[in-house]
């Protein structure tokens, strides 16, 4: 698989009901029976009908920072960027981590919007497995989520 945006974060982002300059932007670990890379026309986070997150040890979702929207006009695309993120102290879960979901993030997974997966991130591998230490995501200066 690729990285990919979902259908619904693409017909919000027409209809205007998603600012990525204010929203609440965070990301998530799945493992590697997910079907966030399958299902991309579910509406929100709980509609996976297996999102498999990563269940290790010292595991919590991330906070994007810094995020900004932009217009590349060289290569003729809008972007959203954000600083780099981080999940501290992740161990190894029960299957190896395949991917990051970004979402926008509402009060629960319920109403909570899957905006991008992203299963290449520069240098680091996906599938990983992770070893009790730092997994730094380095967002991609061409955009995390890019609209051509």
């Amino acid at each position: 698989m690729s990285n990919f945006v979902y259908t619904n974060a693409k017909r919000a982002f027409l209809a205007g009901e998603i600012d990525l300059d204010t929203a609440d932007v965070r990301a998530l670990l799945v493992m590697t029976n997910t079907t966030a890379d399958t299902e991309e026309d579910v509406a929100t986070v709980s509609a996976f009908t297996a999102l498999d997150e990563m269940d290790g040890a010292g595991y919590s979702r991330a906070t994007l920072t810094g995020e900004a929207v932009a217009a590349d006009n060289a290569n003729n695309r809008g972007e959203f960027t954000a600083a780099d993120f981080r999940f501290l102290n992740v161990s190894a879960g029960t299957r190896n981590v395949a991917a990051v979901v970004l979402f926008l993030f509402t009060t629960n997974d319920t109403d909570a919007v899957p905006l991008a997966y992203i299963d290449t991130a520069g240098s680091l591998a996906f599938p990983l497995t992770p070893n009790g230490g730092t997994i730094t995501i380095a967002a991609n200066a061409e955009g995390l989520i890019q609209a051509t």
